[in-house]
């Protein structure tokens, strides 16, 4: 299966596992909960799919590696225990708790989350001490003579021997306690995550040219060479990082993430093209509409690799921006509602004095940054959540800075400058979201002259609808050119099952 199919199945297991009877107890008792395996090559993201259901599911991650984990570590350490047995002294040994059990209730303390997921990573490479204690951990959720709390599911991760020279196999008895999902990598699976995600489009529309290069594991001469999903996304952060930062982009940098001669050499002459491709097809004035014949003229006689690179270039750079809005209204909506209740809370009386407004918004700011702490702790929270938290937090900081700065006296006179503040945040926002609708028809406008309805204007809808951001703020501000074309490739009929597809796929 691939690597989306495993995670609907881990998340069904973790729901089931947590189902409740009315008296609170849960249904299936943790002993006879059988912990998920995933069994698959290295870098396809079986770590990913873990963080993206804590998030989803709102619950807590505990992640753990296992092959540096010495027997004792694991299970604890052991002491002398005194104990009376009917009037007779026995020395009995016992056992500290175990580093993993002991992580998972840190986390319940710091997070306040009572339910989560216990991963452990590289499970069938324990040292050699350690694996006679993996059934009874498998079986009974115990390491020495600590149990996993209620209401903590058990996820494990292996490679397959050919890929881990450490893999210890295991026998029939300890597969019979696990749920085994054997896990492939699929680059249309994972091109769905990648467009989500708004990894860089040369490494979106390379693959989209090249698929089988998307994930390889080989020998070679030179050695075992290896390029993974992990590695494309690991190569993308970087590269908007050294194009922010003005540093070249080349295969020295490209061979350190993929790891295999061919492929870093052909994705690195690639992505040479791929900026000629943005330079001259001047993209920022195709979307500003303003695009003259020579341009026009180039993309109609271009190859079908570079049409691709050009839809890609396009996309990557409307998508930026509609990522970017979508985020800024999102935050807008949590700063609305919360001052919503500083407005309540400023004038439960008139008696309030400036110094009580300050307090109220550091108050209230403070309270932010403990749950933001929270949900970073428990890791069941994404990057857009998380900008969220961390703009309305500025934003009460800002506006405290400026009553104090115009020393505002009463509530009143506060709470006027920090609607004005908001106004102002949420007519840019707007006038972004007009902007953005824009260039979004002058796209459309491009690609139909040029193209037509081809495959160029079919990959044009399809990762707009694909793409979670895009396909809310069409949904929120319409585009009647995507609704055309949309309804003449019928990808309208299945919006909502490729729309609840994307919701699973989010980080």
């Amino acid at each position: 299966m691939n690597i989306q199919e495993a995670k609907e199945q881990v998340k069904k297991a973790v729901e089931i596992y947590l189902k409740k009877d009315r008296y609170g107890n849960y249904r299936i008792p943790i002993e006879r909960q059988r912990p998920v395996f995933l069994l698959g090559a290295p870098g396809i993201g079986k770590t990913a799919i873990m963080e993206q259901i804590a998030e989803e599911m709102d619950i807590a991650l505990v992640s753990y590696s296992m092959t540096h984990h010495t027997r004792q570590s694991a299970l604890g350490l052991p002491f002398i225990s005194h104990r009376n047995y009917q009037g007779t002294e026995f020395d009995v040994s016992e056992y500290t708790m175990s580093e993993i059990i002991a992580s998972v209730y840190e986390m319940m303390e710091k997070s306040g989350k009572k339910e989560g997921i216990l991963f452990l990573d590289e499970i069938n490479c324990v040292s050699e001490t350690l694996a006679p204690s993996m059934l009874q951990f498998l079986q009974y959720k115990t390491f020495g003579k600590h149990k996993v709390p209620q209401g903590w599911v058990i996820a494990t991760a292996g490679n397959p021997p050919q890929f881990n020279r450490s893999v210890r196999e295991f026998d029939v008895v300890t597969m019979d306690r696990l749920k085994v999902l054997e896990v492939e990598a699929d680059y249309d699976t994972w091109r769905s995550y990648a467009v989500n995600r708004g990894l860089h489009g040369s490494i979106i529309t390379y693959l989209d040219i090249k698929k089988n290069d998307f994930y390889v594991i080989e020998n070679s001469v030179d050695g075992k060479t290896y390029v993974t999903a992990r590695g494309w996304e690991d190569l993308s952060e970087t590269i908007y990082l050294y194009e922010e930062s003005g540093f070249a982009v080349d295969e020295t940098l490209i061979g350190q993430y993929l790891r295999n001669k061919r492929i870093s050499r052909d994705f690195a002459a690639y992505y040479d093209l791929y900026q000629k491709y943005k330079k001259d097809y001047q993209v920022h004035q195709i979307l500003a509409g303003k695009d003259d014949a020579s341009i026009r003229k180039r993309a109609k006689n271009a190859g079908f690799d570079e049409r691709l690179s050009l839809i890609g270039l396009l996309l990557d750079a409307i998508q930026i921006e509609i990522r970017e809005n979508i985020e800024n209204e999102e935050a807008l909506r949590k700063l609305l509602l919360t001052l919503k209740e500083l407005k309540l809370a400023m004038f439960e009386t008139q008696e309030a004095q400036p110094p009580a407004v300050l307090d109220l918004l550091r108050s209230n700011w403070e309270s932010l940054q403990k749950m933001l702490e929270r949900e970073d702790t428990a890791k069941s929270i994404s990057s857009a959540e998380r900008n969220e938290y961390q703009m309305v937090i500025e934003t009460l900081q800002q506006d405290a800075k400026a009553i104090h700065m115009k020393d505002i006296s009463g509530p009143k006179e506060a709470f006027l400058l920090i609607k004005e503040d908001f106004d102002g945040k949420v007519s840019a926002m707007k006038e972004k979201r007009s902007e953005i609708s824009r260039k979004l028809s002058n796209l459309f406008a491009f690609v139909e002259n040029i193209f037509g309805a081809n495959n160029e204007m079919l990959v044009l809808v399809t990762d707009l609808t694909v793409n979670y951001n895009s396909a809310k703020f069409i949904s929120r501000c319409g585009c009647k050119e995507y609704d055309k074309y949309n309804k003449k490739f019928q990808i309208y009929e299945r919006q909502q099952e490729i729309s609840d597809a994307v919701e699973k796929l989010l980080i």
